[in-house]
């Protein structure tokens, strides 16, 4: 399981012309899904995620947790963080959960979030999204479990 996280002062996920996920100061998570990928790796990263301390205190130090500032999150799916790049020029997929392990496991992870007490929405799973990220910093942050 891999996550890119931005650190963000505004984002938004748009279906259809539609916003389905909109959040202030907080995180969007784009979440890959391996094969081999499971309940408890998810788990795991959701914790380390709440808690990582990549928001700035009084002094600008990042010091604070998502949790600390209580901030939101936008989990949005992205097989295409699982592309291998390694032979020629069309990055190859195969890697990549396929949908029916993945959604599954996309769910528990914001589940998880949200049982730590961070305010998550979701992207939509397999939809083509336009996602919005004004990140703040620039803070990004590669985490895999």
């Amino acid at each position: 399981m891999r996550a890119i996280l931005q650190r963000v002062q505004q984002g938004r996920v748009i279906v259809n012309s539609n916003t389905i996920a909109e959040i202030q100061k907080g995180l969007v998570i784009l979440l890959g899904v391996e094969k081999g990928d499971n309940p408890e790796k998810s788990t795991s990263l959701a914790h380390k995620i709440a808690n990582l301390r990549i928001f700035g205190d009084k002094e600008g130090k990042m010091n604070l947790s998502l949790l600390d500032i209580q901030g939101g999150a936008i989990v949005v799916s992205q097989f295409t963080l699982m592309a291998d790049t390694r032979k020629g020029n069309r990055p190859s997929f195969i890697d990549a959960a396929p949908p029916d392990l993945a959604s599954p496991l996309v769910d528990h992870f914001a589940g998880q979030l949200t049982a730590l007490g961070v305010a998550t929405q979701t992207g939509e799973f397999g939809a083509h999204m336009l996602v919005e990220i004004a990140n703040d910093g620039p803070v990004t942050i590669q985490l895999q479990v």
